[in-house]
């Protein structure tokens, strides 16, 4: 039995911290806003610029959706073929709205994507701009309820959680939680609050008015960001009110059939979100195992008090899970695997910082972005 007094009082944080999240913390457990369908009241030109290298498998199925979109003003598709090596931009195919640019090579300093995605808006007139990933897939319906959300209440910019692939095990045990993990980093009505300095976005789709984008010195700015998304969105904040929500209207299809496809992509960039600080990756790991594995450790090992406390906790944290496990029509049950999840997830950030340290770097598409030399 756990008999230390610091293994009596830890449950107790825990909870005190449970409680904390739970009523005070952007209600970030209710996976909400979803964008609704809607028309816009007016209807300004969007150019939509898709960075995609070796998209092969998902590129045609993507275009072939963006083209169709049932928006009532003029757009075009702008895809920015990045060096691909596996025939991306020939799959596209070809149409009078879709224009295909072979990317340059990327000059020091740039990520790959930025660098994609401002040769596309150095190519584009229109006033509005939607960033859209290279692997998802879009409702008729989605440009025109961009619009409509862009324009009332204005913000500078909209971007939206897309329904991420979940039909592998992998990806049922594991994607649900990434989803939940970010509302928890970054809880939405926070983010969407003009008084909160909590600033995200999710880059699979962006929205921005170009007037903000080149307020703030355009994507040259943010150059070598590595979360793209989340840093353009605190940059964009501070011209004025933002949006970020969930969407029914878009899908990525981008399948992650593995465990070690997931843990790659929370790898990729789970240092980076630390700063690339030893400490703070220390913090970091002690805090996830007081808010996720203690609660379920002291409903398990102790008695009295502390067993009650812990498994509080422990319901608190299962329990603010569900309401993302329906979005994903998942069964509650997953709910209680939330400790294992975040050992996975640990377990991937030091996998991240001990590439960096070792001189992996980040890496994505076979582009190495840093190392720890």
């Amino acid at each position: 039995m756990l008999t230390s007094s610091l293994c009596v009082w830890l449950p107790a944080v825990a909870l005190i911290i449970w409680l904390y999240l739970i009523l005070a913390h952007g209600r970030f457990w209710q996976s909400a806003p979803q964008l609704p369908p809607a028309t816009p009241q007016e209807r300004p030109g969007v150019d939509i610029i898709v960075p995609a290298r070796d998209e092969a498998h998902t590129i045609a199925a993507v275009i072939a959706s963006l083209l169709a979109q049932d928006y009532a003003g003029p757009f075009r598709v702008i895809l920015v073929d990045d060096n691909s090596t596996d025939g991306t931009a020939q799959l596209a195919g070809s149409a009078a709205k879709l224009t295909v640019l072979r990317g340059a090579s990327r000059p020091a300093g740039w990520s790959g994507k930025l660098w994609a995605l401002s040769q596309g808006v150095e190519a584009s007139t229109a006033p509005l701009l939607l960033f859209a990933d290279a692997d998802i897939v879009h409702d008729p319906r989605h440009l025109s309820s961009l619009v409509a959300r862009l324009q009332l209440p204005p913000v500078q910019m909209a971007s939206e959680m897309v329904l991420l692939n979940c039909a592998s095990l992998a990806e049922r045990a594991l994607v649900p939680a990434f989803v939940y993990f970010f509302q928890l980093l970054y809880p939405f009505a926070r983010v969407n609050d003009p008084g909160s300095s909590v600033a995200a976005a999710s880059g699979g789709t962006v929205l921005i008015r170009r007037a903000a984008l080149e307020r703030i010195g355009g994507l040259a700015s943010i150059r070598g960001a590595l979360i793209d998304d989340v840093t353009l969105a605190k940059a964009v904040k501070q011209l004025g009110p933002i949006y970020l929500g969930h969407s029914g209207l878009a899908t990525s299809i981008r399948p992650y059939p593995h465990f070690a496809d997931i843990y790659r992509l929370i790898a990729r960039t789970a240092f980076t979100q630390l700063r690339h600080s030893g400490l703070i990756l220390a913090l970091t790991l002690l805090g996830l195992a007081l808010v996720w594995l203690v609660p379920i450790s002291a409903a398990v090992l102790t008695r009295g008090w502390p067993r009650l406390a812990g498994l509080g906790g422990y319901l608190l944290a299962a329990v603010s899970y569900l309401p993302t496990l329906r979005r994903y029509r998942l069964s509650p049950a997953y709910a209680l695997l939330l400790p294992l999840i975040a050992v996975f997830y640990m377990t991937a950030t030091v996998g991240s910082a001990l590439a960096y340290w070792f001189g992996g770097g980040a890496s994505w598409k076979g582009r190495a972005y840093g190392t720890g030399h």
